[in-house]
């Protein structure tokens, strides 16, 4: 078999290692930046995981030369946006009152000038309140499906696709 193809048998693999945190999070700045949805603590804990699973889906293209590096960078960010969904799961059971939270509520300082009236002035996020829902869905269970649903698929294409 060619570099070629046994490159790119793993290329959706690769493609979907990288689409879906850099998907993930374009949507998350534009909950914040355009619609005004600041992230609590658990968000932002997200929100790292996706930061994260970028780095090794970014190295996983530049070394598709090696199908063995390729795949286990892949593998590497599939795990972290798995990681990123589960703890979707825990901050989406948190804001439903299903278990308590870990964390204390973030508040976000807004602002130039005095930083003290400017902190006083912040909106208070908090982790166990659902900001935005849609059909009785959080950002955090959303992400929670996406991560979990991207980072199955991520795995079954590399462990599915003969890494010759």
């Amino acid at each position: 078999m060619t570099a070629a193809p046994a490159a790119g048998m793993l290329a959706p693999a690769r493609a979907l290692a990288l689409a879906v945190p850099a998907l993930l999070l374009a949507g998350a700045w534009g909950f914040q930046l355009i619609g005004g949805f600041y992230p609590c603590e658990m968000c932002h804990w997200q929100r790292w995981a996706h930061y994260a699973a970028l780095v090794p889906a970014v190295l996983a293209y530049l070394a598709s030369g090696s199908r063995q590096l390729s795949r286990g960078l892949v593998l590497l960010a599939g795990l972290a946006i798995l990681a990123s969904g589960a703890i979707g799961i825990f901050h989406a059971g948190v804001e439903y009152h299903w278990w308590s939270g870990l964390t204390r509520c973030t508040s976000v300082a807004l602002g130039g000038g005095d930083p003290l009236k400017a902190l006083l002035a912040a909106p208070l996020i908090r982790c166990d309140t659902a900001a935005w829902t849609l059909f009785g869905v959080s950002m955090a269970g959303f992400n929670a499906l996406f991560s979990l649903a991207g980072g199955i698929a991520i795995w079954a294409l590399c462990l599915t696709r003969p890494a010759r």
